[in-house]
């Protein structure tokens, strides 16, 4: 079996962490979301690592939730989380260094929120990101409900989240959702090279710099959170969240329409 996140550490004190399972472009399942916690709270405590830069294995970033793991019940944790997507979000909002993200392909639902925590976005020219939330009778998560706000403005998110659209990286860009776009073929040498430039700085001035860039924005994350997990605990389970799952699985499109009430 593949190890779901993969490390590696330069010379210049760059890490790199890959998520792994390349042949389900990379959605999460409960080992990628521990494999990328447990990366980032080493990184975190080595004193090596000066700055990270996430990338997706193969042609794509992530695809998200993997929702056949979804439909499964977990196990118990020792953690005190209730998955190890809680744990993960948790560990992602309090990271202190520098994160560069690099992205192709497909980067949809969590694969796509995941780069709002991101420091600096670069993305490939293939790159298709997407918020499915409502499609999938869902909210938002990893408080992406205000973090997209702060990044592009209430009215291009509200866009973006209402209709679930494909976003080109042309249009990623305009909109400030990554800093620049490159063919893929140089993406990760361009991004590497970013992540480089900043690692050459003193750790401790970078961390404390970072920490005042998330100062700013610490309780609209927490209230987002609360808000986001109160609503998740209503839609998950309901019946558009399982019409959408069942038709996920059944390789359809979903019809929502059947379940509005009668006028």
């Amino acid at each position: 079996m593949n190890e779901p996140i993969l490390r590696e550490l330069d010379d210049e004190g760059v890490l790199r962490i890959t998520l792994n399972r390349p042949e389900k472009k990379n959605a999460f399942n409960e080992p990628q979301w521990d494999g990328l916690t447990a990366a980032l709270k080493e990184a975190r405590a080595d004193n090596r690592v000066a700055c990270v830069l996430l990338t997706g294995a193969g042609d794509d970033f992530s695809s998200g939730q993997d929702l056949t793991a979804f439909a499964q019940p977990g196990e118990p944790r020792e953690d005190g989380f209730a998955s190890g997507f809680f744990a993960c979000r948790e560990t992602l909002h309090t990271f202190d260094k520098p994160i560069v993200a690099a992205a192709k392909g497909v980067a949809v639902g969590g694969g796509m929120t995941l780069l709002f925590i991101c420091d600096v976005v670069y993305v490939g020219e293939s790159v298709r990101l997407r918020l499915p939330f409502p499609s999938l009778g869902l909210v938002p998560e990893l408080a992406s409900s205000y973090l997209l706000q702060v990044a592009i403005g209430k009215q291009r998110a509200a866009e973006l989240f209402f209709t679930a659209e494909w976003i080109d990286a042309a249009r990623a860009v305009e909109t400030g959702i990554a800093a620049r776009s490159f063919p893929d073929d140089e993406l990760i040498d361009a991004a590497l090279a970013k992540a480089r430039e900043i690692a050459q700085w003193p750790i401790d001035s970078l961390q404390a710099t970072k920490r005042t860039l998330m100062l700013a924005h610490a309780a609209g994350i927490q209230a987002a959170c609360e808000a986001e997990d109160k609503a998740m605990l209503e839609q998950a389970g309901s019946p558009a969240n399982q019409e959408a799952i069942r038709a996920f699985l059944e390789k359809r499109k979903p019809d929502f329409k059947k379940l509005r009430p009668n006028p």
